[in-house]
């Protein structure tokens, strides 16, 4: 393959809805490593092709921790990855700090959080009920089943919840928000988890937040800046990506009732239908996090020379006829799906049993108890946010 000669500004255009840029598909056939110019600090490399993708999430030779501080490293975000963030490791530190979290979200503990999901979803739709038809679905369930979620598992009080989530939208700004902005809200967000953890050390609890503040003291197993971001991490990823999805999927199957009908009649394959959702819908917006590589790597017959900055799209990758047969047409049957929407390698999500499980008992949840939900509205009012790293509705009216 001869070297990518044209840059292209990227991201490609402003996001339509869910809609993924027909320029991904022409990329993965003809320029599967191409050179893109990111709104801030200059130009890299966009990876498109499902074996690419997987790669570079998981070669080592590929760093986030390069990142870290680097105006000059290309982003779509004003402000540069910053340190002591789990996101904005490699390991062994990244190892370390992810170790110390994993125990609250394996398999089996995911699975005894199921009934307080289902409880949760269940008080959510008699408020729906008492509230009556039409209801925003976003504010009535999307957003609180994974706050509530997340909240619980960390110890934030009810009340308090709010003083979070006003902070998630502007702190996973590209354009929505300034700089000052992100660095005001991120500041607030962390003002407020250091009163957490003053609340631990005074009264400590068993709570996942209140497990790591001992590993903090009695163990000095993390910093106190690194206890600090974790809760931040935990806090905005445990509940923006996977509130967004459950607005994202309730409109994609009710915008085409055929997909609701569909499940109505097979709800048992809501978990196959969940996986793909995960590998159809365009959740990104654009390029989150570069990786910088450490020394030359041959990648898709391209050579991509140390320190440059390459991007991974999963969304692209998830929609790879090499690896999913039909790409753009959603199968709620596909009964192979091997998608990357959780990532791959080392830092593959680490809440992605916790996700499933919440989109699983919102859909479950929503085809028992509301067979007969329709969008209240034309799918073409329906208000999309802009501005941001993740797309989904503002607001999604449905009746019943």
């Amino acid at each position: 393959m001869s070297a990518p000669t044209e840059v292209r500004p990227y991201p490609f255009g402003e996001p339509v809805q869910l809609e993924i840029h027909p320029l991904f598909a022409t990329l993965r056939q003809e320029e599967p490593v191409s050179r893109i110019r990111l709104p801030y600090g200059g130009d890299g490399w966009l990876v498109t092709r499902y074996a690419d993708v997987r790669q570079v999430l998981a070669d080592h030779r590929f760093s986030r921790a390069v990142t870290v501080g680097r105006d000059d490293i290309p982003r779509s975000t004003p402000e540069p990855a910053r340190a002591n963030s789990l996101l904005s490791m490699d390991p062994p530190e990244h190892s370390r700090l992810r170790k110390l979290v994993s125990k609250a979200f394996t398999v089996r503990r995911v699975a005894e959080l199921r009934p307080r999901a289902q409880q949760i979803v269940d008080d959510l739709f008699d408020d729906l009920e008492r509230t009556g038809s039409p209801a925003d679905l976003v504010q009535g369930l999307a957003l609180p089943l994974p706050v509530t979620v997340i909240c619980e598992m960390l110890g934030v009080p009810p009340e308090e919840q709010h003083r979070f989530r006003d902070f998630s939208d502007t702190v996973m700004s590209t354009t929505a928000h300034s700089l000052a902005e992100i660095v005001a809200a991120r500041a607030a967000l962390e003002d407020y988890l250091a009163e957490l953890v003053a609340r631990r050390r005074a009264t400590p609890t068993d709570d996942l937040y209140g497990a790591l503040v001992a590993a903090r003291d009695d163990e000095d197993r993390l910093s106190e800046a690194e206890l600090v971001n974790l809760g931040v991490t935990i806090l905005i990823a445990g509940h923006e990506t996977t509130a967004n999805q459950i607005a994202n999927f309730t409109y994609v199957l009710l915008s085409d009732p055929d997909r609701w009908e569909s499940l109505l009649r097979r709800p048992e394959s809501v978990p196959a239908a969940v996986e793909e959702l995960l590998r159809y819908v365009q959740l990104g917006s654009g390029a989150a996090f570069a990786r910088v590589a450490t020394e030359d790597v041959e990648l898709g017959g391209v050579t991509v020379r140390a320190g440059e900055a390459v991007f991974a799209s999963i969304q692209s990758a998830n929609r790879d006829d090499s690896v999913f047969a039909g790409s753009e047409r959603l199968d709620l049957t596909r009964e192979t799906n091997v998608h990357v929407a959780f990532g791959h390698g080392a830092h593959h999500c680490l809440g992605a049993q916790l996700a499933r499980v919440e989109l699983q008992v919102a859909l479950s949840s929503l085809l028992r108890r509301f067979p007969g939900l329709h969008l209240a509205v034309p799918a073409s009012e329906i208000p999309w946010k802009t501005g941001l790293l993740v797309r989904g509705p503002r607001t999604l009216m449905v009746g019943w």
